[in-house]
Order: C-alpha cells, then structure tokens, then sequence
C-alpha cells in the first residue's frame, strides 16, 4: 500500500521519529494494516530513513538547548522506545557538561550567587528547582 510507506515519510520529513512513534501514528492513520505498517517501517529502518540512533543524538541536542538534564531526557527518550544501549550512544556522543548546564540555568533564573554564604531559603529554591 503506498499511502502507509507516503504517510510514515511524510511525518519523518517533519522530524525523527522512532520506531514506535511511527508505529502509532500509522496505525491510527491505518487501522487494521499493522503487518503492511510493520514491513514498511522495517523498510524505512533498512534504507536508513529512519533511525532510533539518529533520533537519540537530536532529541538530547534539542532538549539541551532547552536546558533539560538526562533524567528527563532519558526518560522521554525511553517513552519514545527508544532502546537503552541507543540512548547510551547517543549521550556518549553528545558530550554535555550537565554541571556547566546545571550552573547556567541556575544563574539564569535565580541570579548570581554572591558568596558561600549566600541565604539558605535561596539555596533550598535552586536545589528544589534542580531536582
């Protein structure tokens, strides 16, 4: 069926999608066709257009640039099915300095910490925020 194979490159010419995000999708779009859905996403993987891998590396760049930590981001990815040793890959190649992040967005939204002794009802908002 070409719309199924026309449907699942349209949604992946918008973004990365994993495999089961795909899988969704079209089953809704196509409702009892999983075993065409199923055969044109093992093509597309094949033909390298889709890639839970390649997914990885630009959900943790995007969710960076927000300012996310790997918590989160590991767990959305985990709830996109990507796999554990895919997400591991691609934090390993994304190569963030989460402390220097962590520091950034703290001082972009409480301020500059004056000193060690900086007010402990401070202190307890950022740590609160952080977590």
């Amino acid at each position: 069926m070409k719309g199924v194979r026309h449907t699942a490159m349209a949604f992946l010419a918008r973004r990365e999608h994993s495999r089961y995000e795909l899988r969704r999708k079209l089953s809704q779009r196509f409702p009892g066709e999983e075993e065409r859905i199923e055969i044109e996403v093992d093509q597309l993987a094949a033909e390298g257009l889709q890639s839970n891998a390649r997914l990885a590396e630009v959900f943790i760049r995007s969710r960076v640039s927000r300012g996310q930590g790997p918590s989160k981001i590991r767990l959305d990815l985990k709830n996109k099915g990507v796999a554990d040793q895919d997400i591991a890959f691609a934090f390993e190649e994304a190569e963030v300095d989460w402390f220097a992040l962590a520091s950034q967005i703290a001082l972009k939204k409480f301020g500059v910490f004056a000193d060690q002794e900086t007010n402990i009802r401070l202190k307890a908002r950022v740590s609160r925020f952080m977590h």
